[in-house]
């Protein structure tokens, strides 16, 4: 099996992992929006958002020293030492960063949280199992034990759906629904810790090249924090001006939206670990031609998705949420599908970057990316609500695709398919034509239009020969786990 071959195999795998665990939150968003209040739906979605913060500025950057400097060792011992080394800061880190916001739970709780002390107070506890789970989550994709990381993730998804859905319904309110999450965290990060040390051991840690790691690892954490800004920081505004409620309406929408990301997380988790190798072998052929399928796999799948979801989220949030929810939250959602597009984007780009050791210039661009997210969330939130906020992802996204494609041209000659791209339009313009002439508003509806709409896509993109044999046979392969 050739190299390409195994890592679609892999992309699939981890594609499909991700898209069960957003499905996850299809299912979870009926439960939550019809049990929970307005008020406690936005506290979820805060929780959630703080889940994801914490770990892009606490720990240092550390995971992905562990991908850049694992991945290329063959070495037991050496790659015991530099685990170990790594995780024990991880764990440390994530350590104080939980007693920190247990420490200010008080003041947490009355600027976000609506006063809610406890809910704080189990966030510091979910934050800390989260941080300890990247550990061996990240373990398992640098040695590329894919089909186990893909099998603890859908463990924990599922656990926690169960416990969730479970406390939710038994009244327990948003207390309920994060004593899920920790549960869940807690169960599977023990169970993976187990596997970690049956297959090296455990040693004391050397600390013996800390500074090369944290070299490599801390110029990332402002890109992290930018990033998460541009991501995440619109429910913390929206939250602060307007209060949770619009936080709840605005969340489904965002969340529908963000599904195209799924397309792009598997190339971007894999390929880190493949394109080092290649690149410390200086095959440079190689990178450029799996960064060009990487981009074009996820543009072909991604330009229909944001043309499909813009057109189905008012029917979509209907049957999901609630009437309420539906009305206020669904003209969010064009703007986050095309914004995904650009992150997604810039996920193939920044590899680039990445393998230049160049860190400092993603932190930089996200940097200067989450200062124009927040000041225009400040600017238009107040006065165009919600939809303020969309749009302020929208302009920042592409800002970073922009600026991160320019720096990466300076490496590599990283040429965009144009005529491909236009006839991608083209498709998904005219299955936007059969979407609004089906108008669907129910299930059935919704599937029966999907399905049609996707067919009708590929059908019009292999008329227009937009998808050559070795696209098509790349496609192929990421079904063939």
């Amino acid at each position: 099996m050739s190299q390409r071959e195994l890592l679609a195999k892999r992309i699939g795998l981890v594609g499909i992992t991700n898209l069960l665990v957003e499905l996850n939150s299809v299912i979870l968003l009926p439960v939550l929006t019809n049990n929970l209040s307005i008020s406690e739906y936005g506290m979820w979605a805060e929780v959630m958002v703080t889940i994801g913060l914490i770990p892009a500025i606490a720990l240092f950057g550390l995971p992905y020293s562990m991908v850049r400097f694992l991945a290329p060792i063959n070495d037991e011992d050496e790659i015991r030492e530099i685990f170990y080394d790594i995780a024990f800061i991880i764990a440390i880190s994530g350590l104080v960063a939980s007693l920190f916001i247990f420490a200010l739970a008080e003041p947490i709780a009355n600027i976000l949280f609506e006063g809610e002390i406890y809910v704080v107070r189990m966030l510091s506890l979910i934050v800390f199992v989260e941080c300890l789970t990247s550990i061996p989550l990240t373990y398992f994709r640098t040695i590329q034990q894919i089909k186990k990381y893909s099998v603890f993730i859908l463990a924990r998804v599922i656990l926690r759906m169960m416990l969730v859905i479970t406390f939710v319904l038994l009244g327990w309110g948003i207390y309920g629904a994060e004593l899920g999450l920790l549960i869940s965290s807690t169960a599977v990060f023990i169970c993976m810790a187990i596997f970690v040390i049956r297959d090296i051991g455990i040693i004391r840690p050397g600390f013996r090249n800390l500074r090369e790691y944290f070299d490599f690892g801390m110029p990332t954490v402002p890109g992290n924090l930018s990033s998460w800004i541009v991501n995440s920081s619109d429910r913390y505004v929206i939250g602060l001006l307007l209060g949770t409620a619009a936080v709840g309406y605005y969340s489904p929408g965002y969340s529908l939206g963000s599904i195209i990301y799924v397309l792009i997380v598997p190339v971007s988790f894999m390929l880190p670990v493949v394109l080092s190798k290649h690149f410390e072998k200086h095959e440079h052929q190689e990178v450029d031609a799996l960064l060009g399928l990487s981009m074009k796999y996820f543009l072909v799948l991604a330009i229909p998705s944001a043309f499909g979801l813009s057109l189905l989220s008012k029917p979509i949030l209907m049957e999901l949420t609630t009437p309420e929810i539906a009305l206020q939250g669904y003209q969010v959602t064009p703007f986050i599908a095309f914004s995904s597009i650009f992150f997604g984007a810039y996920a193939v780009v920044a590899q680039v970057i990445i393998l230049h050791k160049k860190t400092m210039l993603t932190g930089g661009t996200w940097l200067v990316a989450a200062f124009l997210n927040l000041g225009l969330n400040f600017l238009l939130v107040p006065y165009i609500g919600i939809l303020g906020a969309a749009i302020t992802a929208l302009l920042a996204f592409c800002f970073a695709f922009f600026v991160t494609k320019h720096y990466a041209g300076k490496y590599i000659e990283f040429h965009f398919d144009l005529v491909f791209m236009v006839k991608s339009i083209l498709a998904s313009s005219i299955m936007s034509i059969l979407i609004i002439s089906l108008n669907p508003m129910s299930i059935s509806g919704l599937l029966f239009t999907v399905s049609l709409a996707a067919l009708l896509y590929f059908l019009v993109m292999f008329f227009l020969k937009g998808i050559t044999k070795a696209e098509i046979q790349f496609l192929r392969s990421l079904l063939q786990i």
